[in-house]
């Protein structure tokens, strides 16, 4: 599916509004980011039917699923999407397969486009078809969920929050399911959260509300580096690198990922050679220099130019780099960066530990 997804929503709480007017991609994942209050589930509830707001348009390809200028309103179990909550709400009396079996009756056979074996086996569940909800971990709960929801072949997934009910090991253990879900199934994906880990692992679009308002919207590696966005400061601000791992060197056990601009090497494994990565490169992490260092400990260095800059709090500058495609930030001290003579379109090498890269 290629078409895009409309989103015209207009819904007024006590102290904000909520106002979008949104054209999104109708392949991959869209993340949709801000803190809590920002309108994030309000505006999932609105797609999926959920809630009816006023003065609103919402489409979905050729699929018009709600038009107040045309009296239309599609309700929620009539339009072609799979919901996925933060909880996974499984029948404890039935088993995880009966769970799945349950999805499909929404579904007439001749309108299934995807095999439930096939979901089964790309959310590693299959081994669990026979277990009773009760039995399975919070990860392994939330994976059944999704396949209930997939089995409905939706045209689009919607997923609030899904895995904020889960600590960290969990976490880690479902975001590479939810990594190859749109890319294999091709369906667009809309994922709502708070945690930017999340949006940098999986986000190939993303639309920054705040309040209701939307901030900004585009490609998660580009919104995440922009100085006018509040993403791009703190200690959290992060670049995004696309990139492949192209070689293994055996006798060190470290990984060559190639991008757009250059490489960098990692530890991984002989196993990761051909895949695709993403790598969060945290701007506390990344060093700046006017010429390479044969010294050092430091084996990652990227020949960048300087976009931008910005003061990021008391004694701080946030620098904006790029790298043809690719786009980092460096937050240094504002006296480092007058002793390096920083100027936008200044020349600079920028340095990064490998241990620092984050997949």
């Amino acid at each position: 599916m290629s078409s895009s997804i409309q989103a015209r929503v207009h819904v007024t709480f006590s102290d904000y509004t909520l106002r979008t007017d949104l054209s999104l991609p109708g392949e991959g994942v869209t993340g949709i980011f801000g803190a809590s209050g920002a309108g994030k589930s309000t505006l999932l509830r609105a797609i999926a039917g959920l809630e009816r707001p006023q003065n609103s348009r919402i489409a979905v390809g050729d699929e018009v699923w709600h038009d107040d200028a045309q009296g239309i309103f599609v309700p929620p179990h009539k339009r072609a999407l799979g919901f996925v909550f933060q909880e996974a709400t499984l029948f404890s009396h039935l088993s995880v397969t009966k769970n799945l079996h349950f999805g499909l009756k929404r579904i007439p056979p001749a309108q299934r486009r995807i095999s439930l074996d096939y979901v089964m086996d790309l959310l590693g569940i299959a081994h669990l078809g026979e277990r009773s909800p009760d039995t399975l971990s919070g990860g392994e709960k939330q994976r059944v969920g999704i396949a209930r929801a997939l089995a409905t072949s939706p045209r689009i997934l919607l997923m609030d929050e899904p895995l904020a009910s889960l600590d960290v090991k969990r976490k880690r253990e479902i975001l590479p399911y939810l990594a190859g879900l749109s890319e294999q199934l091709h369906i667009p994906i809309l994922y709502v959260s708070h945690a930017l880990d999340e949006m940098v692992s999986l986000a190939d679009t993303l639309v920054l509300l705040d309040r209701g308002t939307v901030r900004g919207v585009g490609e998660t590696r580009f919104l995440l580096t922009r100085l006018d966005l509040p993403l791009a400061h703190g200690r959290d601000a992060a670049g995004v690198v696309h990139g492949r791992v192209t070689e293994h060197d055996a006798s060190f056990h470290l990984n060559t990922v190639s991008f757009d601009g250059g490489h960098f090497f990692l530890p991984g494994g002989a196993d990761q050679v051909g895949k695709p990565i993403r790598l969060r490169v945290l701007a506390s992490d990344v060093s700046l220099a006017t010429e390479g260092a044969t010294h050092t400990s430091v084996r990652n260095t990227l020949a960048c130019v300087v976009a931008d800059m910005h003061d990021d709090g008391a004694g701080m500058v946030t620098v904006e780099l790029t790298a043809n495609r690719t786009r980092l930030l460096s937050r240094i001290t504002r006296k480092s960066a007058i002793a390096l003579g920083l100027v936008a379109g200044k020349p600079i090498l920028a340095q990064v530990k490998s241990v620092a890269l984050v997949d």
